[in-house]
C-alpha cells in the first residue's frame, strides 16, 4: 500500500477496523479475538531493537494485571512470525518474564496502514524496499469494538505500561460508576462526578460528595470499587 492509499486516521469512538492476521499464537480474526473483552493493541517498529525489547518485557510482566481486569494484550511488529519467535526468546531471557500474548506479523505493514500507525514523515522514513516504518501506537478497545484511547509515541521513546493500565482502570471504573478521573488519578483516589448527573441525584448516589464548583464535584471511591480491585 502506498502512502497515497493511507487509511483515514482513526478517532476516539471509531469502531476498531477488523482484520485477519498471522500471529505467534496462530491466525486470528481481530474482532473474534476481542470477543467480549477489552483489548490493548500496541505496535512496534521492528524486532530485535532495544526499546521494543524493553517494552515487550514490561508488558509481559504486567500481563497478569491486565488479565485480572478482563483485558487481552496483543502486540504487532513489522516483521515475520518466524522473526518474532526468536525475538521472544530474547525478551523472556532479558526481562525474566514470559511473553504469553500474541504478536502480529505485519511485514507488509497492512495492519499498520489500516490503523495509521505511521509517522507523518513516512514518505522518507522508509526501509530499503520503500515500506514505511511504524511508530509506537497503543489502542485501548472495549468489548463493543470501540476505540477508547489512542496513544502515539515516537520510535525513540519507550512507553509507560503502568500508564496504559491506569487508563484501563479509569475507563472501566468510569463506565461502571458514571464518574471521570482527575489528573494523576490512581485507583483509590477521589473521582469526579460525571457532569451528566444532576447535583440533587449525585448527593443521593454519593453522600460524601464535595462541590468545589457547580461543574467540579469530587467524591471518594474506594479502590475496592474500581476495576483494580482484583
Amino acid at each position: 500500500m502506498s502512502t497515497e492509499q493511507r487509511a483515514e486516521p482513526l478517532r476516539l469512538g471509531s469502531i476498531a477496523p477488523n482484520f485477519d492476521a498471522q500471529t505467534t499464537a496462530g491466525p486470528i480474526n481481530f474482532h473474534e479475538f476481542i470477543g467480549d473483552n477489552w483489548v490493548v493493541l500496541f505496535s512496534h517498529p521492528e524486532d530485535y531493537t532495544p526499546v521494543c525489547t524493553t517494552e515487550l518485557g514490561a508488558f509481559a510482566k504486567l500481563e497478569p494485571e491486565f488479565s485480572k481486569r478482563g483485558v487481552k494484550l496483543i502486540g504487532l511488529s513489522a516483521n515475520t512470525i518466524e522473526s518474532h519467535g526468536g525475538w521472544i526468546q530474547d525478551i523472556n531471557e532479558i526481562s525474566g518474564g514470559r511473553v504469553n500474548f500474541p504478536i502480529i506479523g505485519d511485514k507488509e505493514r497492512k495492519v499498520a496502514y489500516l490503523y495509521d500507525m505511521l509517522d507523518h514523515q513516512d514518505t522518507t522514513n522508509v526501509d530499503s524496499k520503500g515500506i514505511a516504518f511504524t511508530i509506537r501506537s497503543v489502542f485501548i478497545i472495549d468489548p463493543k469494538k470501540t476505540i477508547r484511547t489512542i496513544l502515539s509515541y515516537p520510535a525513540s521513546t519507550g512507553r509507560n505500561t503502568a500508564e496504559v493500565l491506569r487508563i484501563v482502570d479509569s475507563l472501566k471504573t468510569g463506565d461502571k460508576h458514571k464518574v471521570t478521573t482527575p489528573i494523576n488519578w490512581v485507583p483509590g483516589d477521589d473521582v469526579i462526578v460525571h457532569p451528566s448527573v444532576k447535583t440533587e441525584d449525585a448527593k443521593n448516589i454519593w453522600p460524601q460528595m464535595r462541590v468545589v464548583k457547580p461543574y467540579l464535584r469530587f467524591t471518594p471511591l474506594e479502590k475496592e470499587k474500581t476495576s483494580a480491585a482484583v
